[in-house]
């Protein structure tokens, strides 16, 4: 049975969160392997919605199997309370919820410092949650990490904690010039948090290759999107990790090889939160019109998304870094009424015209749309079910989003709701 990794092909906030939990039905396990509470996925069963920030969208599916991969980093409190919450809702996860035991653990000093530095880059912010994920995932590099098999040891916490505060501490009062994190009160409210989470916490390298031997299908859920990655995003407006399908193999665990499907998500206009260029930008009614309609804000910050029309561009890059094999196509219901609808082929910078996507940030800036357009459609799609049931126009726009981007469309989501979604074709078969 195919492995299937779920990836943003944009700037993230593509609906991942309602596609994970769509492809779920097809699926026996679910995997998030990067980011962390910086990310939030929405999805919405029976009218209901539900915002997860790091279980894993799946968990909604009721005896399916769900892992926080290694390669996410996990605030304990947002965990928790992620928990209780789905508790509150009657999702019971006991058995069906792990966390790796390699996972990183977001500490206090990790959200003061990203704060701390964002304030200090002044105009040149990166646009940060300030939820310390950044930071956290600068100690996993710099081997200064405490991990969640740390913390469900108390002695290795505590002495762990002791050493890297006692530089943390230095780095918060001597370049920050801001008060020092006491020791007693860290300690107390983790080894607090790691009594709750200790019936989670599991070799889940183990569990996934033993569901793989068994034959299961199993879906890699990634946060954020394609351009956030920290090698081929728009660097340094990007996130901390590897937003890309081969993120996958080291933040969950698997090999190049068990990945049979790269799933790429795609809203049917283009999005971005934060800082950095988006070449197709609206700062006209048009962009106002597809926020309002669109409900572009942040599920973990209430931020205004930035709108603009879909940037096919941008969009082959995201195609060819993750090796796509189809794509599910978000939220072109948004669209509909828009007398005209603008496509971007390529660019010009500097005068000149090219179809690739520039890996220098100060070319990006530069860069203008080169616009195709294609006529719009009236009709409300949020009701079709089939793909016969669309309207000519859509029909026609998402068929040349296949020609321009060299990727099929297997998937189209009219609608938050799980029953608001076309197939095409079973895009893990």
């Amino acid at each position: 049975m195919p492995t299937s990794v779920v990836v943003g092909m944009q700037w993230g906030d593509e609906g991942k969160g309602k596609v994970v939990d769509y492809l779920t039905r097809y699926a026996d396990m679910v995997v998030r392997h990067q980011g962390g509470n910086n990310a939030g996925h929405t999805v919405v069963v029976d009218g209901k919605q539900t915002i997860l920030h790091l279980i894993p969208s799946g968990i909604l599916h009721g005896g399916k199997t769900c892992l926080i991969g290694n390669g996410t980093v996990v605030d304990p409190a947002v965990l928790i309370e992620e928990l209780d919450a789905l508790a509150a809702a009657g999702h019971h996860v006991e058995g069906r919820l792990f966390v790796s035991l390699c996972a990183h653990v977001i500490m206090p000093y990790h959200k003061t410092m990203d704060k701390c530095q964002e304030s200090l880059r002044g105009k040149n912010r990166i646009g940060t949650t300030g939820r310390g994920i950044g930071p956290a995932y600068a100690d996993k590099a710099d081997r200064f990490g405490i991990r969640i098999g740390d913390l469900l040891d108390a002695k290795v916490f505590e002495t762990k904690l002791a050493a890297i505060l006692d530089y943390k501490n230095r780095i918060l009062t001597r370049v920050f010039e801001t008060e020092a994190l006491a020791f007693d009160t860290i300690r107390d409210e983790y080894l607090g948090y790691a009594n709750r989470l200790r019936p989670f916490g599991a070799d889940t390298v183990a569990m996934l290759h033993a569901a793989i031997a068994a034959g299961k299908r199993i879906v890699c859920e990634g946060a954020q999107g394609t351009m956030l990655d920290i090698d081929h995003g728009t660097f340094p407006y990007v996130t901390s990790s590897s937003t890309v399908a081969a993120g996958a193999c080291s933040g969950a665990g698997i090999g190049a090889t068990d990945i049979q499907r790269v799933i790429g998500i795609v809203k049917a206009y283009t999005t971005r939160v934060g800082e950095g260029p988006l070449v197709t930008e609206l700062l006209d009614a048009t962009g106002e019109r597809l926020r309002d309609r669109g409900q572009e804000y942040g599920a973990t910050t209430g931020r205004p998304r930035r709108c603009g029309w879909l940037d096919i561009v941008q969009l082959r890059r995201a195609a060819r870094l993750n090796g796509a094999t189809h794509f599910v196509l978000t939220k072109p219901d948004v669209l509909s009424g828009i007398g005209t609808i603008k496509v971007c082929t390529s660019y010009e910078i500097d005068g000149k015209p090219t179809a690739e996507f520039p890996s220098q940030i100060a070319m990006l800036e530069r860069a203008r749309p080169i616009y195709e357009e294609l006529p719009g459609w009236d009709e409300d799609i949020s009701t079709c079910a089939r793909w016969e049931e669309l309207p000519p126009n859509a029909q026609a726009y998402f068929t040349r989003i296949e020609d321009l981007a060299g990727v099929p469309i297997a998937t189209i989501s009219v609608g938050p709701g799980r029953e608001q979604t076309i197939e095409r074709f079973d895009p893990l078969a």
